[in-house]
């Protein structure tokens, strides 16, 4: 009688190349995958700040041109009375809820929980902020020849821009132009 010494399964050279060749997929799946998780949320964050950033630009370009342009619908332009280049900004004792022309906005920055509504309210949902980990910066130039760089003189055309900034880091920037008309 003849007896096999053949036995059915790996030798251990099989096994040490099975376990490198698996540690090698494993790697190049975990580089390419993880990176794709982590950059899952950015279409998020983006589409929140485009919602944030456009209602600022709502809310920004529904107010009055000037503090002394005429609201009463007779007399449209404020020129040459507009208020100068160095006076942007929030007129004394104003805040969000109270401002009443575009440059009060000039300078706003906000950030976190102090990112609110034009009624001073947070956005929250299920009892979470919306707005955690942005920020949000409002810049108001007069830019008469709207090439996008601010005038030194005080002209008919106001540049808004608003830039937000997401948790990840990442500036979108939103501009438009509001005229004296």
């Amino acid at each position: 009688m003849r007896v096999n010494h053949k036995s059915a399964g790996f030798t251990l050279i099989e096994l040490v190349i099975g376990i490198i060749v698996f540690s090698i997929a494993l790697t190049l799946f975990t580089s390419l995958i993880v990176p794709q998780a982590i950059r899952s949320v950015d279409p998020i964050f983006q589409v929140r700040a485009a919602e944030l950033g456009q209602s600022m630009i709502n809310e920004i370009t529904s107010k009055s041109f000037d503090e002394k342009s005429d609201r009463s619908g007779n007399e449209t332009l404020c020129d040459p009375a507009c208020i100068g280049t160095i006076n942007l900004g929030p007129d004394d004792d104003e805040s969000r809820t109270t401002y009443d022309d575009v440059d009060d906005y000039h300078n706003l920055n906000v950030a976190d929980a102090n990112i609110e509504n034009a009624l001073g309210q947070s956005t929250i949902l299920n009892g979470t902020n919306l707005y955690v980990g942005f920020s949000l910066k409002v810049t108001v130039v007069y830019d008469a020849d709207m090439d996008g760089e601010a005038d030194n003189t005080v002209g008919n055309t106001k540049l808004i821009t608003v830039t937000v900034t997401t948790p990840n880091d990442e500036d979108i920037v939103f501009s438009t132009f509001r005229s004296n008309y």
